[in-house]
């Protein structure tokens, strides 16, 4: 199985940075294709331009491999902070730029957009890590886990992408070493599970 590993963080010392390629040691040792996309380390261009939105637009010819690659992944796994209960801006962007309309979704034959989508993604599973600061229980009594509804069901559901996990690892802050290690272990057992071996 060829996997996609999308990682948006800006240090290359991050613990983010380190579930991606535990993520890609766990893939390859399972005999499956790990592709890392580092949307910091390629300078990747956020900003959706007026000219790419329309369905059928002419677009950057990179933008549109990785839309078209996008889709015939057989999963994808995202790693990225939790900032602000959103993703970080450049990863927003990605999905405003490569998640792109005909290509991993379209709606159904007379809907102009306003109703049901058709996912049109090959990836039978998709795998959503996430680092924060804060606690479980906050989270969810204060802020309502905005990450949650946001990769499940405005991403990944809507592009076909049924079979969906999350794991939040938390609190990074003050974590230590040894919890580090044992998380990037849990990291890989959930990649083995989601990818069993080819």
């Amino acid at each position: 199985m060829k996997v996609l590993i999308v990682l948006a963080h800006s240090d290359k010392g991050s613990f983010n940075n380190a579930i991606a390629r535990a993520c890609a040691e766990a893939l390859s040792a399972s005999g499956h294709m790990p592709v890392l996309q580092d949307l910091y380390a390629e300078g990747f261009d956020p900003l959706l331009h007026k000219a790419e939105i329309a369905r059928g637009a002419t677009i950057d010819a990179d933008i549109d491999r990785q839309s078209r690659e996008l889709v015939e992944y057989d999963g994808v796994i995202v790693v990225h902070p939790n900032w602000w209960g959103l993703p970080p801006a450049i990863l927003t962007g990605w999905i405003d730029r490569v998640v792109r309309a005909g290509v991993a979704y379209r709606f159904v034959e007379g809907d102009n957009g306003e109703g049901v989508p058709v996912g049109l993604m090959k990836a039978k599973s998709a795998i959503v890590f996430n680092t924060s600061n804060t606690e479980e229980k906050r989270e969810q009594d204060v802020f309502g886990d905005p990450l949650q509804t946001i990769w499940e069901n405005c991403v990944f559901k809507f592009c076909g992408v049924k079979n969906f996990e999350r794991k939040v690892f938390r609190i990074i802050i003050t974590s230590t070493t040894e919890q580090r290690k044992a998380w990037l272990e849990e990291a890989k057992a959930i990649v083995r599970a989601k990818f069993p071996r080819a």
